[in-house]
């Protein structure tokens, strides 16, 4: 069902929009031929639209001959199934990013939504540098020395002795979890991730084949999974956690650290929000300051602009090594006038920091006393920092709300895409980093939407995902 995107949101009878949608993928190859396809009611219950929806599309398709509908059997794509290329990206945040605008509120990535002054100023301050800069091809695969010196002196200055050969600059954060990916796993390992976590992460993980396994946030019970599960690798977004919100604590940071280091599992430590506290809020030392062997991945996307593709990794240097000839295959290098921009702004980070702080503050109370206004039944935890909510609807499922939301205008997140356990089917994330005006309308569309949600006759409690 993933895979259908913003396939409600035209113009139209539902009918035809969803036959078109899967006319789409049909012709593009993401349904190969002998693809089995959902029942009738299972995929309307999962889109929440009647049957008939569902079966008027299924019959415009056979019509047309692109599927094959028999008594028994069930509906499948049209053509024998054959040996099927490598399938593209099912996970919502990406298929949202990948759609025309048209209307919808995009409620599944959240970045800032403009770049600040700070980094204008930052390629005015650049272009000297640019202008006298002879002998240089411009090609580094680990990043340009400047920058990665920038970075290392940071962590430095946060209480972690860090040299350049120690950080690898990427274009942003999911590129650095990507290379990790390939640098670190095979088919069939295992991984430890909290449930729910990043969805970008469960993406890359199992890109490479290996398969993750959910533990409550914080990793909680690492020991035992350990011991049950022989991971290879461990992930956690320890500070203003995606999508809770919640800060690990100190001391379990460092019993973490040790236990990941004792069982030699690879531990990954996701800093990208780490910068995102609100006024006032203290957070405890990163992980790699208990164990210098945890990888750290950071990045500029959320406090500066999703549209500055600068992140970077903090590893062991041989592991930096390995990344960088990874690198090399793929892109040579990323952009150097975007790294000298960026090594000017992480030494100057305070400012657009503490400006992002109050802001973030003012648009997550917005949200929360718009919430509370218009869905008061809904479940929304307080958090510290951050970006985002994570809301637990007082009934139904988050994936078919997410469906009828989106014939409301505004794409969610449903909260199974967040758990490698498929469980947090009650939830749905919610960002607010948006202007006031923007939250308000969001929850407006949403409260709607809540109420023809809540009123359609054949509702079903909870649904399971499918890739379709």
């Amino acid at each position: 069902m993933e895979r259908l995107g913003r396939w409600s949101s035209g113009r139209g009878p539902l009918y035809v929009l969803l036959a078109t949608r899967m006319r789409t993928l049909i012709d593009d190859g993401e349904l190969p031929p002998g693809s089995r396809l959902p029942p009738d009611r299972v995929l309307a219950s999962a889109l929440a639209v009647g049957r008939t929806t569902v079966v008027a599309a299924y019959d415009q398709l056979a019509v047309e001959g692109r599927i094959v509908r028999r008594q028994g059997s069930g509906t499948r794509v049209a053509g024998a199934a054959s040996a099927q290329s490598r399938t593209t990206t099912e996970t919502p945040m990406f298929l949202h990013l990948l759609e025309q605008q048209d209307g919808v509120i995009m409620q599944g990535c959240a970045a800032p939504d403009r770049p600040p002054p700070e980094l204008v100023e930052a390629y005015t301050n650049i272009l000297p540098l640019l202008a006298d800069t002879v002998g240089d091809i411009g090609y580094y695969p680990m990043g340009h020395i400047v920058l990665r010196r920038a970075i290392a002196e940071r962590y430095e200055r946060r209480g972690v002795p860090t040299t350049p050969d120690e950080v690898l600059v990427t274009s942003g954060g999911q590129q650095a979890l990507s290379l990790l990916s390939r640098a670190l796993l095979s088919p069939g390992d295992r991984v430890l991730v909290e449930a729910p976590t990043f969805p970008g992460a469960l993406e890359a993980f199992r890109e490479e084949g290996a398969v993750p396994r959910g533990l409550p946030v914080g990793l909680a019970g690492f020991t035992n999974a350990v011991a049950e599960h022989r991971p290879v690798l461990a992930y956690v977004v320890a500070t203003f956690h995606n999508p809770t919100g919640a800060v690990l604590p100190a001391l379990q940071r460092r019993r973490l650290a040790e236990t990941a280091r004792e069982n030699d599992i690879t531990l990954i430590d996701d800093e990208v929000l780490a910068d995102l506290g609100f006024p006032g809020e203290p957070t405890p030392p990163p992980l790699v300051a208990y164990d210098d062997h945890v990888i750290t991945v950071g990045s500029l996307s959320k406090v500066i602009w999703g549209g500055l593709r600068i992140g970077w990794v903090r590893a062991p240097a041989r592991v930096v090594a390995r990344l960088a000839r990874l690198r090399a295959v793929s892109d040579l290098g990323g952009n150097i006038p975007a790294q000298l921009a960026a090594a000017d702004l992480v030494s100057h980070l305070a400012v657009p920091q503490r400006r992002s702080a109050v802001d973030r503050r003012a648009q997550y109370e917005h949200l929360r006393a718009e919430l509370a206004r218009h869905l008061p039944d809904w479940q929304v935890p307080t958090v510290p920092g951050g970006q985002t909510l994570w809301v637990r609807l007082p009934h139904g499922d988050g994936t078919s709300f997410a469906q009828t939301a989106l014939r409301h205008g505004v794409a969610v997140l449903p909260g199974t895409g967040l758990d490698a356990e498929g469980g947090s089917t009650d939830h749905i994330r919610l960002h607010f980093v948006a202007p006031p005006d923007q939250l308000t309308e969001t929850v407006r569309r949403m409260a709607t939407a809540w109420h023809a949600y809540d009123h359609q006759p054949d509702h079903v409690p909870s649904m399971p995902t499918m890739a379709i």
